[in-house]
């Protein structure tokens, strides 16, 4: 019924408690989670998820965040995004909201390694996760200029304005909601998900991260993508049941998921 586009079981939090996690998984109608990727170090963690469950996937790459860290090229991406069970690059992007006293300029590093998940994407035709905090000018740029719009993907855990949203809308990306749509001071997201195509919206748990309402502050987990799930519903004045099927359908649409037995 519900598929988490986006959680992290391979981080130590979640993945000691993966057998209880998957059961939960399935008390909750959860049929399926995108086990995501952030540095390279970490990837093969991540495929043993997607190989040894067969309601997980995986994707390859480093996070923006994500320093002194190996740095992969274009050729190891697309290597990697050929394995079984990977079908995706990212999580990549950018990410400017603690320069740490750098300036925006010092930050080409960043946009050399977000350049460089596009071009592998592109060549490897899977789509990307794109994370962009503090930066949606830049990420938006970098992709025109290197031909993002022929890669798709999703911008993941969006946060950022409804002009933001509309314009990767335009260029073919999907726009993932977490938890933080529930929470009290985020009207402005639920008002973001009135103004885009159904069509185009998925949802996620950012796992560990984010727990939505009511476990705001805890253990976040691909279960309570149902949370989300009726969070962006109300917003929309649609049944649960109908905004689940719709964002599952989009989310193995984009990720090339197949269909799970009733």
């Amino acid at each position: 019924m519900f598929v988490d586009s986006h959680c992290h079981l391979s981080f130590p939090e979640l993945k000691a408690r993966l057998p209880d996690i998957l059961a939960d998984m399935c008390s909750a109608q959860v049929d399926q989670a995108i086990c995501i990727c952030t540095q390279m170090e970490e990837f093969e963690a991540v495929h043993a998820l997607a190989l040894e469950n067969a309601q997980l996937w995986a994707t390859v790459g480093v996070h923006p965040d994500t320093e002194d860290m190996r740095e992969p090229d274009v050729a190891e991406l697309v290597r990697l995004a050929a394995l079984p069970r990977v079908v995706a690059i990212g999580e990549t992007g950018l990410d400017y909201y603690r320069l740490n006293g750098r300036s925006i300029d010092d930050m080409e590093w960043q946009r050399e390694r977000f350049r460089t998940h596009i071009r592998a994407a592109r060549q490897a035709a899977k789509p990307l996760v794109i994370h962009t905090r503090a930066s949606a000018a830049d990420t938006l740029r970098v992709l025109d200029e290197e031909g993002g719009e022929r890669a798709g993907g999703v911008f993941h855990c969006f946060t950022e304005t409804a002009e933001v949203a509309l314009a990767a809308v335009e260029r073919g990306y999907y726009i993932s909601f977490s938890g933080i749509v529930s929470f009290k001071n985020a009207q402005d997201l639920r008002d973001l998900v009135k103004l885009l195509p159904l069509d185009r919206v998925l949802i996620e748990t950012d796992s560990p991260y984010l727990a939505p309402m009511p476990f705001r502050g805890k253990t976040n987990s691909p279960a309570y993508v149902p949370y989300v799930a009726k969070a962006v519903a109300d917003a929309l004045g649609l049944p649960v049941p109908e905004l689940a099927a719709r964002t599952t359908a989009n989310t193995r649409r984009l990720f090339g998921l197949p269909e799970v037995a009733a």
